[in-house]
């Protein structure tokens, strides 16, 4: 509570207090997020245990609405699975392959971003070639290419594959604007005074970076990364709704959504709009929340 209150009291707690639009959006991540992290306490049923499906619950419409059976509130899906379990259990896959995708795009970006910007000369301009080359390379492409090589090396390990599948598509092609980003600070950072300082006292080029330039260049990093955050997950649905990600048996958002699509048209528009609308709650309020954070880190509209 101590950090909390300490943190509630600077510039970017009181910015927060401050905004309605920040703590509303908090608020929405925060039960998103909570939903799915502790799905197998909250949800109401298991979609992955295969024992308490019944085909005859297929496409039931929700509790509410006339015709609606049992305690599927919001209706159930072609295998007859409860729509409300599996989104919570949709939305922590989604927030996984977003989450660690985002990560390891922050590593090798901001790792590569330093060498570019502080050392300067062919390895920054090999560097920036490459993130030339990667921006040529959409994720969905990129998705496709690493979906057959693994589909042919790995037949038998359709669902580990599809997780690596979106994993590494995913990272592949983020990683260029953290490096980039990092980069860009850097040229700046290196030639302040506390860099120079460091220099002739001896420091060794390495600790600098990792002493005294990463610290002054995170705070675009972050705001990226919470960005970014929002968009691997818009990245996975859009793969698995073209059925380069995760199987059907593992209800991502993106799945739902492909396989509510086929029954749209017919009548049974709960199994597509709700993962639509889980999509769109989870992705809005992280970009609310990053907008948020970058007006705060920002000197100049303070």
């Amino acid at each position: 509570m101590g950090v909390l209150s300490k943190w509630l009291d600077s510039d970017v707690g009181y910015s927060f207090k401050t905004s309605p639009m920040a703590i509303a959006a908090a608020v929405v991540a925060f039960i998103c997020i909570f939903c799915a992290v502790f799905a197998g306490f909250v949800a109401p049923h298991n979609p992955f245990d295969l024992t308490t499906l019944e085909l005859s619950d297929a496409r039931l419409p929700p509790a509410w609405i006339e015709g609606g059976k049992g305690s599927f509130f919001l209706g159930t899906d072609d295998q007859g699975r409860d729509i409300l379990s599996a989104l919570m259990y949709g939305a922590r896959i989604s927030l996984a392959v977003g989450i660690i995708s985002v990560i390891l795009s922050v590593l090798i970006g901001v790792t590569l971003g330093l060498l570019a910007g502080f050392l300067g000369g062919w390895i920054d301009t090999l560097l920036m070639r490459i993130c030339d080359v990667m921006l040529s390379f959409p994720p969905i492409l990129v998705a496709l290419l690493i979906a057959g090589v693994g589909r042919a090396m790995f037949p038998n390990a359709h669902t580990s594959v599809a997780f690596g599948v979106l994993i590494i598509s995913i990272t592949l092609t983020g990683w260029v604007q953290y490096a980039r980003t990092v980069r860009g600070t850097t040229l700046v950072e290196r030639n302040k005074e506390y860099v120079q300082a460091a220099r002739v006292t001896g420091v060794a080029s390495h600790r600098i970076m990792l002493r005294h330039v990463l610290p002054n260049v995170l705070g675009p990093v972050m705001v990226l990364a919470t960005i970014q955050v929002a968009t691997a997950i818009i990245t996975e649905a859009t793969l698995s709704f073209l059925g380069v990600g995760v199987p059907p048996t593992s209800p991502s958002l993106g799945t739902l959504i492909r396989v509510g699509n086929d029954y749209l048209f017919s009548g049974e528009w709960w199994i597509t709009v709700w993962p639509g609308l889980m999509l769109i709650l989870i992705a809005l309020s992280v970009n609310l929340l990053g907008d948020w954070l970058r007006d705060a880190l920002n000197p100049r509209l303070r």
